[in-house]
């Protein structure tokens, strides 16, 4: 049976092939731009693009369920999924839950800003077309993640994740490599990160039972090899030169970790996600799906109908005759927000199906 390191080594890789082709194509679309004429040839390639991280993002989340699946095997325990993830639903959704035909605004508004600060058109370009792949590679990821995220919440027998890091890191992802998380812990990440979750049926380092075997503090695949990802972060930063040490840790941190500093007291590895106020608190919560047409919107009226037996109009014609139009009052939660707001895995799975990321 293959040893569920190697499959997160394949899953990393597949996913990080997905990127880089949306990425190749998101920039062949940008070279379509007329600098000239922003805003007339914005109008074809912007719904381009959108279409292409949209796909992107599909393929990304469809593989979860499978790896979770394999993962979940290599160490010994059987499928016990209470649903199955909807890949649709991390589809034309960014990270921070704004809708993707927004997000893909940012790169033009900072070509215009460029050409207001005095850069020529194509260093404008330039600069918009460096954000583009940014957004673009770290939003297949995230939808990628997320879907992940969604598939070891729906299996009981999967207790948590360990973070497999993936070079080249940064040294806030550095000092996560190998840490493990509850199932219901969300997952921190950064533009362009590439780190990926390895289910576990047990939390595993102390125990050494579950995914992580004797060799727990070694890189995933050995030195040498041409895929490599790491779950402690002291062989990471063992296997860089030293002038590789210096430029991810800056010089001084890099020589207070070879003196025996604790790297995580070195690099500050937090990062926030924007929210909204909601239920009385600060969530983090996402408007795709929630307009008239959006499929979360429908779920809850369908949901409310049947709860309160009322019937909602659907359309002008119906509200002419007297119905009254159903009003969406409950922001859509991201995962990581339901994780964080659930009590116990039964509700989590409820919250998860109530929101749309299982079926």
């Amino acid at each position: 049976m293959t040893d569920a390191l190697v499959l997160a080594q394949r899953h990393a890789a597949r996913q990080r092939r997905i990127a880089v082709t949306a990425m190749a194509a998101a920039l062949r679309e940008w070279g379509l731009l007329d600098a000239a004429d922003l805003r007339a040839s914005w109008s074809v390639v912007g719904p381009r693009l959108v279409a292409v991280l949209s796909a992107a993002q599909l393929t990304a989340a469809e593989g979860a369920g499978d790896y979770v699946d394999a993962t979940a095997a290599a160490q010994g325990a059987g499928p016990d999924a209470t649903g199955r993830v909807n890949a649709t639903a991390f589809t034309g959704i960014a990270a921070d839950g704004r809708a993707l035909d927004t997000l893909m605004l940012r790169p033009l508004v900072t070509t215009y800003r460029s050409i207001g600060q005095g850069s020529t058109p194509a260093q404008a370009l330039a600069a918009g077309r460096g954000l583009l792949a940014t957004i673009v590679r770290s939003e297949v990821a995230d939808a990628g993640r997320q879907a992940v995220g969604v598939g070891i919440a729906a299996r009981r027998t999967i207790q948590g994740y360990v973070r497999v890091v993936q070079p080249p890191a940064c040294g806030r992802c550095v000092i996560l490599a190998g840490v493990e998380y509850g199932w219901n812990r969300g997952f921190q990440r950064h533009p362009r990160c590439d780190c990926i979750h390895l289910p576990t049926t047990l939390i595993a380092r102390y125990q050494h039972r579950g995914g992580i075997r004797g060799d727990a503090f070694s890189p995933t695949t050995r030195m040498g090899s041409t895929a490599r990802g790491f779950i402690n972060p002291r062989a990471y930063f063992d296997s860089l030169d030293r002038a590789e040490q210096d430029r991810i840790f800056t010089s001084a941190g890099a020589r207070a970790i070879r003196e025996g500093a604790d790297m995580a007291q070195v690099v500050n590895a937090r990062r926030g996600m924007t929210t909204v106020t909601a239920y009385g608190r600060r969530v983090a919560a996402t408007r795709e799906g929630t307009t008239a047409r959006g499929a979360f919107f429908r779920q809850e009226r369908a949901r409310t109908e049947e709860r309160t037996g009322t019937r909602f109009a659907r359309n002008r014609a119906e509200v002419r005759r007297g119905l009254r139009r159903f009003e969406l009052r409950t922001p859509r939660l991201m995962p990581e927000e339901i994780y964080r707001l659930a009590e116990n895995r039964d509700e989590a799975i409820a919250m998860l199906r109530r929101f749309g990321y299982l079926t």
